[in-house]
């Protein structure tokens, strides 16, 4: 089955700690993972940064979430203890303990910042429709889904401002982008090779200042829906033959499978249009830092030191 979202874990959450008894939060995690018996593949599931697995994330923000309602405490570092109102939910609370439900408790409205006059069942009532959207991930999938949607916007903003260039400018950018990259970067590393006298190779750059070690690179710039096939693929290689260099093509457009295959056997790297956004990305070539966001969180080892073990 799919990972439970973090509202639907919140009352097995409770429910292992219903013996009054502190557990830890591995131990919880366990447990909702037994409770919702969860498969290999839903405990691996990893959330777009790759950074903390989905069911520990949305389990995490069940415990911040119910114990801002007042639900659970924590005596310890990353141990939870239910409460008498945790207790009460479960006795008498809903089958699904969601934002709706925790929404009466003063402590939690403070926390997700929802005036007091919207605190009663009734006018609770009237935000669900927000609730339902808030509650059906966790703050992390939000940001990082968010991160990822604008992420997207930019890559093909570029594409759409390099169609604009044209075939030497688009040149010249892939041998920019290299330098960038930290390919020859030194002064007259790199060049872009004469219209007329390129033999099927577009621009030329140094990895070392006496010249032993070359990149050849193809680059052209294609239609984005368009394929690049084997045969041009053929051309650059018998291009590039005897030359004692690197092969590099760089396009906007993609590369048909067979292409790609072609270039693996021959050591051919392939930049396509998706990858060749996502390096200027990377790199901050073409793009500039618009706003940044800090993303904190508990530095554990700085509370260690004042530990009394």
């Amino acid at each position: 089955m799919p990972v439970p979202k973090y509202y639907e874990m919140q009352r097995p959450f409770l429910e292992a700690l219903k013996d009054g008894k502190p557990h830890s939060m591995k131990d919880i995690v366990d447990f909702i993972i037994g409770y919702f018996h969860l498969s290999t593949e839903d405990i691996a599931e990893m959330l777009p940064s790759g950074r903390q697995s989905v069911v520990r994330n949305r389990a995490g923000w069940a415990s911040t979430y119910l114990k801002k309602a007042g639900l659970v405490e924590s005596p310890a570092r990353a141990v939870f203890k239910i409460t008498e109102r945790g207790a009460e939910a479960l006795r008498s609370g809903p089958e699904v303990i969601d934002d709706k439900y925790l929404m009466q408790f003063k402590s939690f409205r403070e926390f997700i910042n929802v005036p007091a006059e919207e605190g009663s069942a009734k006018q609770a009532g009237k935000t669900r429709g927000e609730a339902d959207a808030r509650e059906s991930r966790t703050p992390d999938e939000i940001l990082e889904t968010a991160f990822n949607e604008l992420y997207s916007q930019l890559a093909g903003d570029i594409l759409h401002e390099v169609a604009k260039l044209t075939p030497s400018a688009f040149e010249q950018m892939a041998i920019d982008l290299l330098h960038k990259m930290g390919y020859g970067a030194f002064e007259n590393a790199g060049r872009v090779t004469s219209a007329s006298h390129d033999d099927g190779i577009d621009g030329i750059i140094m990895e070392d200042r006496l010249g032993f070690s070359l990149i050849y690179i193809q680059a052209k710039k294609w239609d984005a829906d368009s394929t690049v096939g084997q045969p041009e693929l053929q051309k650059f290689v018998g291009a590039i033959a005897g030359r004692g260099g690197k092969g590099l093509f760089v396009t906007t457009a993609k590369f048909s499978q067979k292409a790609v295959e072609y270039a693996n056997r021959q050591h051919i790297i392939l930049i396509d249009g998706a990858k060749l956004a996502r390096l200027m990305i990377e790199h901050n070539f073409g793009v500039r830092v618009k706003r940044v966001f800090e993303i904190k969180d508990i530095d554990t080892d700085t509370f260690n030191d004042y530990s009394d073990d």
